[in-house]
């Protein structure tokens, strides 16, 4: 659950960003306060809705592949890529305060400019899921009354199993330690 919401909450800071830069540079798109709502179905369209037309779009690619050379391959995947983010940047104008004008200006430059936001947004995500996880982690320890710094609010029982102890403390990435090996090994 604390990974969603910082995840959600990392996107949704950097999509009001990316929107209002989308309403000052582009003199067709008008976003102003609006920006709060159209993030929330940006963000929710980009966690939700993007990666399910993205397996769609590239399974339905996928069974005439093999008639198309590699370069005609990369074309088919940036304009699957170019038509996916036309539809959550459609979605985002039909469902939010968001106006634009101009076929161009409004409707096929944005999503191209979202695209752009989101490779800047992989880059840093990292560092910003950290800092919206410290401010999560902050803000979870003053309503519950514990020091931020503490670990876990939980005890280990004295009659603990050496299986429970083992589990309790391997990372918590889900990885069975033969998983773990094999990604070390690669």
């Amino acid at each position: 659950m604390r990974n969603a919401i910082v995840r959600f909450a990392a996107l949704y800071v950097f999509n009001v960003v990316v929107l209002l830069v989308l309403g000052l540079v582009l003199p067709s798109v008008y976003v102003g306060w609006n920006a709060l709502w159209a993030s929330v179905i940006l963000t929710a369209a980009a966690l939700a809705l993007k990666p399910w037309l993205l397996k769609r779009f590239r399974s339905s690619a996928a069974k005439s592949a093999h008639e198309r050379s590699g370069f005609g391959e990369k074309i088919v995947q940036y304009a699957i890529v170019f038509l996916v983010e036309l539809i959550i940047w459609a979605a985002t104008v039909l469902l939010s305060g968001v106006s634009v004008s101009g076929f161009f200006w409004g409707w096929v430059l944005p999503p191209v400019v979202l695209l752009i936001g989101w490779v800047i947004y992989d880059r840093f995500d990292d560092r910003l899921r950290a800092k919206a996880g410290q401010v999560y982690d902050a803000t979870s320890a003053k309503i519950t009354g514990r020091k931020p710094s503490a670990p876990s609010a939980r005890t280990s029982p004295a009659s603990d199993s050496a299986a429970t102890t083992a589990a309790r403390d391997e990372p918590a990435d889900g990885l069975t330690p033969e998983q773990r090996r094999m990604l070390d090994e690669l």
